[in-house]
């Protein structure tokens, strides 16, 4: 039987592979995830620089190395990730070097991704390749780089799949949503998810996607008072208004390091008993599995070293060799979170990084423990 998506026995036989590892997958919706995820963000993705490197190879080392989620978005590096995925994955799986059904691989949509090369004038894009195809208005479309009409994000799906080379997404996330929120209003939101999942259940039928959720910067986290603050039961409701019990409204992705763990330790999310929980204790209550962004804060929390009391309660043994191992240990070790991404195009930082399957996850205690410590 041929398969377009994964698989709980084709991601569990994924992880067989590598049973050496400790502690490095887990178990969410029946499927085996690896604790670590290839992410494919590049900031300031207008700089030249970033066409002068791909992902090719690195992500080959992190199949190669038993990571088996695959994050990107049509707009990273406008669509020269998604296809550079696409290429990956037709070589290793023509090659039957792996199955498709032994990898997840999550896209998003929401932010208009251009092209590559970059259009010569921008707006003349927007307007030959959404307006006039009838997939939005400008109204629907937020400080020229945004837009979630259903048409749009049905077309920005189709042409996901044809950069990433497959029949079906695992997971495809809403992106950054409250970039509209602070102009339409809460209300008005809810009402447009409405028609958006509406459009994602029909995807789903489709087979083109699996399940789906949404893709946030701090809308979970904020507090509930900021203008671009969203509750997470209220989206899981909207869910089942339109899916019913059996909505396919899985996931949520948030940003989630050292620098910023509100997600954990800050109780900002109301729920319908009247009381205020963690992002990831609804999640939790909800049954929505939750991916992390951000693990190395673009690199932002390497300006100092960690202090040595970080540094003990994550390995104690002192097996791990550097801060950007350590800062993976953290999020791997969180409890609540299914996997946590990180991004780079080196192979040795691949490798490097894929160490910390090695040695065991930082127990509860020690683990909490470290939002003692002053960073």
């Amino acid at each position: 039987m041929r398969f377009t998506h994964a698989t709980p026995e084709a991601t569990y036989g994924f992880a067989k592979r590598f049973a050496h590892y400790k502690d490095f997958y887990t178990k969410y919706d029946g499927l085996i995830f690896s604790k670590l995820g290839f992410g494919t963000f590049k900031k300031e993705p207008y700089k030249e620089e970033n066409y002068t490197f791909d992902y090719k190879d690195a992500l080959k080392t992190a199949i190669r190395g038993g990571i088996n989620v695959i994050d990107t978005a049509i707009n990273y590096r406008y669509q020269q990730s998604e296809r550079e995925i696409g290429e990956v994955l037709k070589e290793l799986i023509h090659s039957g070097e792996i199955k498709r059904e032994e990898l997840i691989i999550c896209s998003k949509g929401g932010f208009i991704p251009l092209d590559f090369p970059f259009p010569e004038n921008p707006y003349e894009w927007i307007n030959e390749h959404i307006i006039q195809k009838g997939l939005a208005t400008s109204m629907d479309i937020e400080l020229d780089q945004h837009c979630m009409t259903p048409a749009f994000l049905k077309a920005s799906l189709d042409r996901s799949l044809a950069n990433l080379q497959v029949e079906c997404l695992d997971v495809y996330f809403l992106h950054n949503p409250e970039t509209q929120l602070t102009r339409i209003g809460y209300k008005q939101f809810l009402i447009d998810l409405e028609a958006i999942f509406t459009a994602f259940e029909k995807s789903v039928s489709e087979g083109k996607i699996k399940s789906y959720g949404i893709a946030v910067w701090n809308a979970f986290i904020y507090d509930e008072n900021n203008s671009e603050y969203i509750n997470l039961e209220d989206v899981y409701d909207v869910a089942r208004k339109v899916g019913g019990a059996n909505h396919h409204f899985k996931y949520i992705q948030i940003p989630f390091n050292l620098a910023k763990t509100h997600a954990y330790s800050v109780a900002n999310q109301k729920m319908s008993d009247g009381n205020y929980y963690t992002l990831l204790q609804v999640a939790y209550k909800l049954g929505i599995g939750v991916m992390s962004s951000s693990s190395l804060l673009q690199m932002h929390l390497f300006k100092k070293p960690f202090k040595p009391e970080i540094r003990y309660l994550l390995d104690s043994k002192m097996e791990l060799q550097s801060d950007i191992q350590l800062a993976l240990q953290f999020v791997r070790s969180t409890r609540g979170i299914v996997t946590s991404l990180f991004s780079t195009s080196s192979s040795e930082h691949v490798s490097s990084n894929l160490s910390i399957a090695s040695v065991n996850a930082t127990n509860t205690t020690k683990y909490n423990l470290l939002y003692k410590v002053e960073r």
